[in-house]
């Protein structure tokens, strides 16, 4: 019967959570990005270097150049108490980024953003910043597992299948 269970779930491509497929043009993947002490670069090469790929300093060493055209984050005021002093604010980061196997666009350009909101109080300056800092390190680590994920359906649909997305 575990067996059975276990074969179904299979076939319907079912895969536990663990390391991501990712396509083998990647073995050796070069990371173009202005930022390399970004919190999302510093994260993604961590977590694909986990997957297997060696993420190499140099685009001539490379199978496959994954580029990262901005990595930007920060916060905006989304509401205001009576006094116009902020109460609440959305903390977003945003990521625009492609990969390329020599003359092949394996994933076109893609544009994701997260964003996450918090209440701000003055007398609980410090916690808040911590929580922002929190929060950011959080929306990065979602947006790393967004890229592995679109990473992970070019690799299970061989090369070129991407549809970005």
């Amino acid at each position: 019967m575990l067996a059975l269970l276990l074969g179904a779930v299979a076939g319907c491509g079912f895969h536990l959570r663990g390391a991501p497929d990712i396509p083998p043009q990647m073995a050796r993947t070069y990371i173009d990005t202005d930022d390399r002490y970004s919190l999302f670069y510093r994260k993604l090469a961590h977590r694909l270097e986990q997957a297997g790929v060696a993420v190499v300093d140099s685009p001539q060493d490379a199978t496959a150049e994954l580029v990262i055209h901005s990595d930007d984050t920060g916060r905006r005021v989304l509401s205001v108490s009576a006094r116009n002093v902020p109460t609440e604010y959305e903390v977003y980061y945003t990521v625009f980024y492609s990969l390329v196997a020599g003359d092949s666009v394996l994933m076109p350009p893609q544009v994701k953003t997260l964003t996450r909101d918090y209440t701000y109080d003055q007398r609980r300056v410090l916690g808040k910043e911590r929580e922002e800092e929190l929060l950011r390190e959080a929306i990065a680590e979602d947006l790393v597992r967004v890229v592995l994920i679109q990473l992970s359906s070019l690799g299970a649909g061989g090369p070129g299948t991407g549809t970005g997305g």
